[in-house]
């Protein structure tokens, strides 16, 4: 214990060593001491509780599920179960823990993964888990944690709603162990967690453990971001940044250019750079890659918002002749890269460019984003790590939890293309990407690099990059799948309670107190406008509405005087004489007080309009979610997959929304099929339209089901689709889709996307045995994708194979097979 503690801190101390001896215990194993955020939530956890912790990346948050474990350790039959959101982070976390634990007592879920599923401990993706939860899996059996790892993926439009159905329906004496990036309303968050889990300690540290430094490059000179005089107030840009920014936009193209070809510019520890041929004001990417390593500033990520850009630049360096590594570590690159890549097809290399990916690699640079094949990332992030490669050029996906920090980040730009625009980076964005910067135990700080750009403005930069708004909104909706489970469990009445309970409600009731709050003083202030407004010769507020109609027509007739008939006209005047005549008999238009008692009643009425408007979100928002199942139930009734209580068919008609109901049989296949197109499915089972398909026409149905377009793909002409049962059984298929898409509008719900037969050639052929260079060259994707696409494509066969009868059943797991071969089959889950 240090001796600079007063006898008070002693004594807490040791308060706390006897509250949580197995603390105690973990702690002394470690050879590094615990920051104060993990040792409260490890000892929040020794107690008993959940924990919510919401920290900066690489701050040390997943030592708290690390203690989660070991506590499950202690108990030779408790379990603990570790979701991740992406399978590369499973893979990541899954050798680690292989490492801690051994082979024996670790085990991985994926989807396509299963790797010893009964251990003690399995890390899986979050869906897995939620397909067990409505399995009712004996897997449950003895589960006393789970950690919920990037547990702001919540607020992800497309899967977050998995990570609520989690958190809602786990046992309420399984302990979660949620961990999150920094977000603005934690404390939000944890109050919901309290009230659907039980005690639950929120733990917020916003405190890097590596100070950051930002630097904007202009022309070739590193400039602080902030005043670092010590002499200005905090977050304040700094001086010589604004001068050399305002000499560059004043000068433009041409004082861009005398700076770029100046001389004596400087690095940020008085390096000497070169000019740039690069463009006026900015440095080549191989020069600035020089300047990081004679600075001493390497390993890097750049951060390049789109694939293409990032494998641009890796040619760009390679292409200056750059060299970052030693004949030694080239040596290890060149072992480590054969070991992992051994079981790749020596014809297939050529098609994925290894060669040229290889020299990159042995020259310490590399591309780390979605379209590259997962096993050629996961030996990126493997040699980054081993700080083998020292430049990554990267999609901001990389800043996604993988365990890949630099000592620098560079940001190329602030802007990135989201499908339709180009948008500035958002707040929580850029913390997310700079978060990237510093290694903790290895950089004493870590340093963000912006490349300055005319346009750019250094307030506007500054701001962001102090702002630390990262809002969790939940994006849950009630799913198909989702209503059939839990009125099989629960029933309708009790499922609509339950649903009540998520995040969605939560915060949608949350702004309803709000909104309440502020309806009852505009009523008080609508209240004292009344009062004013009030006339002793009669209903002054009748008055007013007829000088409001009256001057309502008056502006309507000025506004649309050329577009109406004369007959319009002359009846719009007829209405505006009537009225004005009964204004002027009004008892109240004889009151002396009159235009005073108007001003309060044009303040009422505005007022009132505001209030009605308020009053209108909070109907809109009660019971918000629960109106949403109702719409999905009705759906279900109307195609059978449920039936009202006490009948045997369907085609009851509409049922009562407080009558219960109960799951048909084709609703319990219904409860086995997971995706966006899970009523689409199991409709076509149900009616036999894909009975007569083969093999490879199976698996390229399946595709059809999970693909997403690109917004420029257009409609495939008929030349482009597998031939025979495939097109008729294609047909039908989107149909149904249009039916369904129907039925759904019919009931206020948004629909879905009509499937997607651009990959369906593709995966037919692939199925078929063909070549990977021909297949994709069909499908005109990057093999990452094609592997991601296909992945997903297998996922659904694996359903089709559990649910569908006769024939689809043994066909689709017949397409499984057919499909998982070559680089799709790849997988690096070993030591």
């Amino acid at each position: 214990m240090s001796p600079d503690l007063s006898p008070a801190e002693r004594f807490a101390a040791a308060k706390t060593r006897v509250k949580t001896p197995k603390l105690q215990a973990f702690r002394s194993r470690l050879g590094f001491t615990l920051d104060p955020f993990q040792i409260a939530a490890c000892a929040a956890l020794e107690e008993g509780d959940s924990v919510l912790v919401a920290a900066p990346t690489g701050a040390g948050k997943t030592l708290v599920a690390e203690y989660a474990i070991h506590l499950a350790m202690q108990d030779p039959r408790a379990k603990v179960f570790y979701t991740a959101p992406m399978k590369a982070l499973s893979n990541q976390k899954f050798q680690e823990l292989v490492a801690e634990y051994g082979a024996s007592e670790v085990g991985l879920l994926t989807g396509d993964t299963n790797v010893n599923s009964r251990a003690r401990i399995v890390v899986m993706t979050t869906e897995v888990l939620r397909n067990m939860i409505y399995a009712g899996s004996e897997m449950l059996t003895d589960l006393r944690y789970v950690v919920l790892d990037e547990v702001h993926f919540l607020a992800d439009r497309f899967r977050g709603a998995v990570w609520e159905e989690v958190i809602i329906h786990l046992p309420l004496d399984v302990r979660l162990i949620s961990l999150s990036a920094t977000v603005s309303n934690a404390e939000e968050f944890g109050d919901w967690l309290q009230t659907v889990r039980g005690s639950t300690e929120v733990i917020v540290s916003e405190d890097r453990p590596v100070p950051l430094d930002q630097h904007v490059l202009v022309g070739g000179k590193f400039l602080d971001l902030f005043d670092s005089s010590g002499q200005a107030a905090t977050n304040r840009v700094n001086p010589e940044l604004l001068r050399a920014t305002s000499l560059g936009r004043r000068g433009g193209r041409s004082g861009g250019r005398r700076d770029s070809h100046s001389s004596g510019r400087t690095g940020p520890r008085g390096h000497v750079v070169p000019p740039t041929q690069g463009g006026p004001g900015r440095l080549d990417r191989w020069k600035i890659v020089e300047m990081l390593d004679d600075q001493n500033l390497l390993p890097a990520i750049f951060f390049v918002f789109s694939r293409v850009g990032c494998d641009q630049a890796v040619s760009q360096v390679l292409r200056s002749g750059i060299r970052l590594t030693t004949a030694d570590q080239r040596r290890e690159i060149r072992e480590i890269v054969e070991a992992r890549c051994r079981t790749l097809r020596d014809e297939d290399l050529a098609v994925l460019g290894y060669w040229r990916w290889l020299d990159g690699l042995e020259r310490g640079v590399a591309a780390h984003h979605a379209g590259l094949l997962p096993a050629f990332k996961e030996v990126v992030e493997e040699l980054f790590q081993k700080k083998l490669v020292k430049v990554v050029f990267a999609t901001e996906t990389l800043a996604l939890g993988i365990n890949m920090p630099a000592r620098t980040v560079v940001l190329e730009k602030l802007e990135k293309f989201n499908g339709e625009a180009r948008v500035p980076i958002t707040p929580g964005e850029y913390t997310q990407l700079t978060g990237r910067a510093g290694r903790r135990g290895i950089d004493v700080e870590g340093h963000s690099l912006i490349q300055w750009q005319q346009g750019l403005d250094p307030q506007a930069v500054a701001s962001l990059a102090s702002r630390r708004t990262y809002p969790m909104n939940s994006s849950f909706r009630p799913t198909y799948n989702m209503a059939v489970n839990l009125i099989e469990q629960f029933g309708r009445s009790r499922t609509r309670e339950v649903l009540e309970t998520s995040f969605a409600q939560f915060q949608a009731d949350r702004s309803v107190v709000d909104l309440a709050r502020k309806v009852r003083s505009q009523q008080q202030s609508l209240d004292g406008y009344a009062a004013s407004m009030a006339c002793h010769l009669g209903d002054f507020g009748e008055y007013t509405m007829l000088r409001r109609e009256v001057g309502d027509l008056e502006k309507q007739g000025a506004a649309r005087a050329d577009s109406q008939s004369r007959a319009e006209r002359d009846k719009r005047q007829r209405r505006i004489v009537e009225l004005r005549r009964q204004v002027r008999q009004h008892p109240c238009h004889a009151c002396p007080d009159r235009e005073q008692h108007a001003r309060w009643s044009e303040r009422w009425f505005k007022l009132k309009k505001q209030t009605d408007q308020l009053s209108a979100q909070i109907r809109s928002r009660t019971g918000a979610v629960a109106k949403v199942f109702d719409r999905v139930t009705d759906v279900l009734l109307d195609r059978g997959y449920l039936l009202p209580t006490g009948t045997n068919a369907g085609g009851a008609g509409r049922v009562p929304r407080d009558a219960e109901v109960t799951v048909a049989p084709t609703g319990r296949t219904l409860r086995r099929i997971y995706g966006d197109r899970d009523l689409l499915v199991a409709e076509s089972l149900r009616l036999g339209l894909w009975n007569m398909l083969d093999v490879p026409s199976m698996a390229a149905m399946a595709a059809t089901l999970v693909y997403e377009p690109r917004r420029d793909e257009g409609q495939l002409s008929e030349r482009f689709l597998p031939r025979g049962e495939f097109r008729a059984a294609l047909d039908a298929t989107q149909l149904l889709w249009a039916e369904l898409d129907d039925l759904e509008h019919e009931h206020r719900l948004p629909g879905s996307q009509p499937p997607a037969p651009g990959l369906a050639l593709a995966m037919h052929r692939w199925a078929r045995g063909a070549a990977l260079d021909s297949v994709l060259d069909d499908a005109d994707l990057a093999a990452g994708d094609f592997v991601r696409w296909t992945k997903q494509t297998i996922d659904l066969l694996d359903q089709l194979s559990v649910v569908g009868d006769l024939p689809v059943g043994p066909t689709a797991r017949q397409a499984l097979d057919a499909v998982r071969r070559g680089i799709v089959a790849y997988t690096a889950v070993g030591p």
